[in-house]
């Protein structure tokens, strides 16, 4: 969504929405089947998450193209705890990941991103590359139902191949004081990460439970939603 409350959030926007153009290009990045993204209304997209969470700017800018719309992401609630992060995410499209802000989000009309997996996916080792760590979470299920919005999912490939990272877990760091979070380094091409091709795949539109769906009928939709990434995962690793 572009900032325009004041000029330096309105130039640090622009900076950063030239960064995603570039990273688009230096990843060649492709949008498949956009024609399942609505261009008007609310609707909640979801599907992995990339090491970390680096492919979302490339990601967010291929939707742009392809609706003219700027998603709204809901962000890992300990990116908050960090002084200078919890300033710039909401210049750039970021919500703490609350159910309260994902509803008034949707309430709102926006095109909303969720990562079920959160910083699970976004710090995994390598062993858990291109593997939904969702782990049994019915909340993006609950908020679908709750919201009573379509579930668009998407699949993204060639986001867990831009860094090197050890599985060597003395080789990271917390994400913030007390947070159980670690944080793996990692190498690229010098500065650079590594130049792989990123696809993302988008699927069908997936009517959610009624607001009043037992957790049972929550959870069948819960993993109806993971075996269809599952699937456009494949396929983007093939196209």
């Amino acid at each position: 969504m572009e900032a325009a409350q004041n000029p330096i959030r309105r130039a640090f926007f622009r900076f950063a929405e030239t960064g995603a153009a570039l990273s688009a290009l230096y990843h060649q990045a492709r949008l498949l089947d956009a024609e399942h993204l609505p261009t008007e209304g609310p609707v909640l997209l979801v599907g992995n998450h990339g090491l970390w969470g680096y492919e979302t700017p490339a990601f967010f800018h291929l939707v742009h193209q392809a609706t003219g719309r700027y998603p709204l992401g809901l962000a890992e609630r300990g990116f908050f705890k960090i002084p200078l992060v919890r300033t710039l995410l909401p210049w750039l499209g970021g919500v703490e990941g609350t159910r309260e802000n994902a509803l008034a989000s949707l309430k709102q009309g926006h095109l909303v991103v969720c990562y079920p997996g959160g910083a699970w996916e976004t710090f995994k080792k390598p062993r858990h590359h291109y593997r939904l760590r969702w782990e049994g979470s019915l909340g993006f299920a609950r908020l679908a139902a709750q919201a009573g919005v379509p579930i668009v999912p998407f699949a993204g490939f060639g986001v867990d191949d831009t860094f090197l990272c050890p599985d060597d877990e003395r080789l990271s760091v917390s994400l913030a004081p007390g947070e159980k979070y670690r944080v793996p380094l990692g190498i690229g091409l010098g500065p650079l990460p590594l130049p792989v091709k990123m696809t993302f795949v988008v699927g069908p539109p997936l009517n959610p439970p009624p607001p009043d769906a037992p957790d049972s009928r929550l959870t069948l939709f819960r993993d109806r939603v993971a075996n269809t990434v599952r699937h456009l995962l494949i396929r983007a690793c093939h196209a």
